[in-house]
């Protein structure tokens, strides 16, 4: 279970009411309302054998709102305030020689906010454990932050837009 909460970090993948000291103060990113109608960014299998499998095993969907695709279409630059990206993701299962979406293992959130989430580079990180709003990140720097720094360079941000 942790190693889910940990690979939130990818989006990001990675909402509700959990709140944490961060710049200014204690700030909660909420659950994402609607996100499924958003753009759909990509789609991502994790088999057995991958290094994170064991936590992140499955099917993984990512969305962004519109503020967030500029910056993805774009193919560079800061996020602006705003900007939203989800990480969806689902167990695989596979039979008959097809590999289906399966039951929803946990949709983590990113939202950008350079002056609330100074502490994770402007960015606020939740995930909600399956088809719940129950938050499941306690740390969002070491739950999501550190890995996300490998990507500074991209505002944090491990998704790209394939034109």
């Amino acid at each position: 279970m942790r190693q889910i909460v940990g690979w939130s970090l990818l989006v990001a993948a990675t909402a509700a009411l959990v709140g944490f000291a961060a710049g200014s103060g204690s700030a909660s990113v909420p659950y994402p309302e609607g996100y499924r109608s958003w753009t759909h960014v990509k789609t991502l299998i994790l088999r057995p054998g991958h290094p994170l499998y064991d936590g992140f095993g499955g099917i993984h969907h990512i969305y962004a709102n519109d503020k967030a695709l500029k910056v993805l279409k774009a193919g560079h630059g800061k996020f602006p305030d705003g900007s939203v990206l989800v990480f969806d993701l689902f167990e695989a299962p596979e039979a008959e020689h097809a590999i289906s979406e399966g039951t929803r293992k946990v949709t983590a959130v990113m939202v950008k906010n350079a002056k609330k989430y100074k502490e994770t580079g402007g960015w606020g990180f939740q995930a909600f454990k399956g088809d719940s709003r129950e938050p499941v990140v306690k740390d969002p720097v070491k739950d999501c932050y550190t890995c996300h720094t490998g990507q500074a360079n991209r505002d944090y941000v491990f998704s790209q837009w394939r034109p």
